[in-house]
């Protein structure tokens, strides 16, 4: 069995991820309004008719601003805990709610969706893995620090989408406000490069063939400073960028990769 995956866009100013197999697919997150969801998977050959729930991480905006009219339109029900449903004031909206606690996997056709706790500011956060058999496809972002939650699910997934935001130099150089900053250091806040590339070198399985990077910070960190810091780690993973601005390619994910190797002269080298 296999999974797509894709980022249609990931940032402060919208999040929201694809994950599917040939028979139905769940939104990670729907921070994009209806209209730009519909392009951004059109353009990719994708329908929203195929997404049988929506998995709701948390009540920020930039997580559920296209919930209500994507769920009403399509009649998707919306996998929410009561306390971010509540939150996120979506509780006068049209739609089905559906409520979830962590770790009771939650059966959508042949895909298996958990969510578990996560450090962030928000009531209730969750992270997800999305399974289909033998694989497994995991979205980690909006995390203060990688608690033993994090870690765990993560050593689980063929590939997943993982939150660098900042930079410390970029974020301590920066033009927001000293409170600001120690928001987003906090472990309520969000992961640095450093904190997520710690957690992909320490706790990355094998088998884990794609890392999407996401929720990069506009103004405290660069993309291609990050793309090179992974690529460095990578092990044979193949390392995205996620864009804050568009979606990124569909990826197909196995249970069958292996890092490609090669040998030049007497010293092996990864490929990327």
């Amino acid at each position: 069995m296999q999974l797509q995956l894709t980022s249609l866009n990931s940032g402060s100013n919208g999040n929201c991820y694809y994950i599917g197999n040939e028979h139905e697919a769940v939104l990670v997150d729907a921070g994009l309004s209806c209209l730009e969801t519909e392009r951004r998977m059109m353009r990719l050959g994708l329908s929203l008719r195929k997404v049988k729930a929506i998995f709701v991480s948390h009540e920020h905006s930039d997580h559920i601003r296209g919930v209500p009219v994507i769920a009403r339109k399509y009649n998707i029900p919306v996998y929410i805990t009561p306390d971010t449903h509540f939150r996120g004031r979506l509780h006068n909206e049209q739609f089905t709610a559906v409520p979830f606690k962590a770790y009771e996997p939650v059966q959508i056709g042949n895909l298996t969706i958990t969510g578990f706790p996560k450090w962030h500011d928000a009531c209730d956060p969750h992270s997800f893995i999305v399974s289909s058999k033998e694989v497994t496809v995991g979205v980690f972002t909006d995390i203060g620090e990688p608690c033993d939650h994090v870690i765990h699910h993560f050593k689980l997934c063929h590939a997943a989408i993982l939150e660098a935001n900042y930079d410390d130099g970029l974020l301590a150089k920066g033009r927001y406000p000293y409170h600001l900053k120690q928001r987003i250091k906090s472990r309520h806040g969000h992961l640095s490069n450093e904190q997520a590339l710690n957690l992909f070198t320490s706790h990355k399985p094998v088998f884990m063939s794609h890392v999407l990077l996401g929720h990069l910070s506009k103004d405290n960190n660069c993309p291609k400073l990050v793309k090179q810091l992974f690529d460095l780690n990578a092990n044979g993973t193949e390392v995205v960028v996620a864009s804050r601005f568009q979606e990124t390619p569909i990826y197909t994910i196995n249970s069958t990769f292996t890092p490609i190797k090669h040998f030049k002269g007497e010293q092996l080298q990864l490929e990327w």
